[in-house]
């Protein structure tokens, strides 16, 4: 029997306003560009100050990173007089989709022709393979074929999808009829394009084809085909004893046999990826300054931009409220213009809470770690975790968390992220409380100074890291050392 019943209950929900808080909190600096970029376009009531050219808020430049702020860290929005938005105008634009209120609102055009971005001319990965397509003699449909192999080939140059599953692609998704003799033979004509090892399905089978194509006799190369064809499980997992006992030769020998396989490429289309990825520096969101035993703290000032609400939709909204005889037209505008300013009061006051959070999170984490960030010394540093900051911020840990994972902070030692500071406390043997950092610099160091001939078990390494006056469990060294990209003993032992 179905019944209804009220019942009363505390939830607690985030608003949309919160959500978006916490995200702009959590961006680093490059993103929160262009965050506000987004922003400018899509709500004409937000404006950038005109009395800041818009171009010096996106730029790089020193000035930018010199800029003070005041004591209280609260930044001051200046009001400039702005163009007027005419409201009509931009619902017309809205309803026929040619309004445009981005970068190209706010520059003239010679600034754009300055500010036009320049192409690269380097070739990609598959257009270097393309092009090495059309010098072979293909009718129409090879060509087609060809081209669905190139365009499976994955950036490190390898084709991992099975020749079964080209097939089904080529019907499918072109309508091709094809058959896997036909796709294998195409295969085996790409797999000869330069870099050499295109189109390998696995690791063993690239380093196999660039040691054919050397087409050297000697009895180096010989073993390492053999090696690679035969013995490529033992190799990677360097079972060199193995591998001697099979092949009846001799440390000698088989290093001059891994000083060629290790010469050969492993991913052939990397270096074309590579040289076309856009490489990102890390752009720091705080800089500390030591000067006369003063230490200053300063946000970049890309996290505050010249933001305001723009008087012409101010004056827009007061002239309509103003008109007694409003239409429904008039009307319509009138929401639209305050749903406009709401959102750029909202976005504002988003900005400015991000940037008092941030201070006061950094604040907070040089207080903690004073020691070190007059210094520099890393064995300065204390253990710190996220509770620890959210007790003196009074924020809570999540926010200390978005803070933390994301953000960088250049002083005069380097530029570090800041969940670099925070680290769990260990007691050595004179019963001092340290920090796991100065356990994996231990670490470290012994794994650099063993003998690569015969390297340390993990076992032998908790028994020397307990000499040195940690005493801490086997499987935390494991955990230290894969954290620390250290394989085992047994992949770091060389001959």
């Amino acid at each position: 029997m179905l019944r209804q019943s009220q019942q009363q209950r505390l939830s607690q929900k985030l608003s949309p306003q919160q959500i978006q808080l916490m995200k702009l909190l959590q961006i680093p600096t490059t993103q929160l560009e262009e965050r506000i970029k987004e922003e400018l376009e899509e709500n004409p009531a937000l404006e950038i100050d005109t009395i800041i050219n818009k171009e010096d808020l996106f730029e790089n430049t020193r000035e930018d990173q010199e800029e003070e702020y005041n004591n209280d860290n609260a930044v001051e929005l200046e009001d400039a007089i702005s163009d007027k938005i005419e409201i009509d105008d931009y619902l017309k634009n809205e309803q026929d989709g040619s309004g445009d209120f981005g970068d190209d609102y706010y520059q003239s055009k010679d600034t754009q022709e300055r500010n036009t971005i320049p192409v690269s001319v380097e070739s990609s990965y598959q257009e270097v393979l393309m092009n090495q397509l059309a010098m072979l003699n293909l009718n129409a449909h090879q060509q087609s074929v060809a081209e669905q192999i190139i365009g499976s080939i994955d950036d490190d140059g390898y084709l991992r999808r099975s020749v079964e599953a080209l097939v089904d692609d080529l019907a499918f998704s072109r309508n091709i009829i094809t058959t896997v003799t036909e796709v294998n033979e195409l295969l085996n004509e790409i797999k000869q394009f330069e870099p050499i090892g295109t189109g390998a399905s696995d690791l063993r089978e690239c380093l196999m084809l660039q040691l054919e194509h050397a087409k050297a006799s000697s009895k180096e190369m010989q073993l390492a085909l053999k090696i690679l064809h035969v013995y490529f499980d033992d190799f990677i997992k360097k079972h060199y004893d193995k591998i001697k006992r099979s092949l009846g030769i001799n440390d000698k020998e088989l290093k001059a046999v891994i000083d060629i396989i290790i010469k050969l490429n492993p991913k052939p289309g990397a270096a074309y990826y590579i040289a076309n990825t856009v490489h990102h520096h890390i752009t720091p969101d705080f800089f500390i300054d030591n000067s006369e035993q003063r230490m200053e703290l300063r946000l970049n000032a890309k996290n505050a931009p010249p933001l305001k609400i723009s008087e012409g939709f101010t004056e827009l909204l007061q002239s309509y409220n103003n008109n007694d005889k409003a239409d429904k037209k008039q009307r319509e505008a009138v929401q639209f213009i305050k749903q406009k300013l709401d959102a750029a009061k909202w976005f504002i006051d988003a900005i400015r809470q991000r940037q008092q959070t941030l201070i006061k999170c950094m604040q907070a984490i040089i207080f903690f770690q004073n020691d070190f960030f007059k210094t520099g010394d890393e064995s300065k540093l204390k253990p710190m975790i996220l509770k620890d900051i959210a007790e003196i911020t009074q924020l809570d840990m999540s926010t200390i968390s978005r803070v933390a994972n994301s953000k960088y902070v250049q002083t005069e030692f380097g530029t570090y992220q800041l969940k670099y500071f925070f680290s769990e406390a260990m007691t050595n043997n004179e019963g001092e409380e340290v920090t796991n950092k100065e356990v994996r610099n231990v670490l470290a160091e012994i794994i650099e100074n063993e003998d690569k001939s015969n390297p340390y078990n993990d076992d032998v390494l908790t028994e020397l890291i307990a000499q040195k006056g940690f005493k801490i469990a086997r499987r935390t060294v494991g955990k230290y050392r894969e954290h620390m990209n250290i394989p085992p003993a047994r992949l770091r032992k060389q001959l």
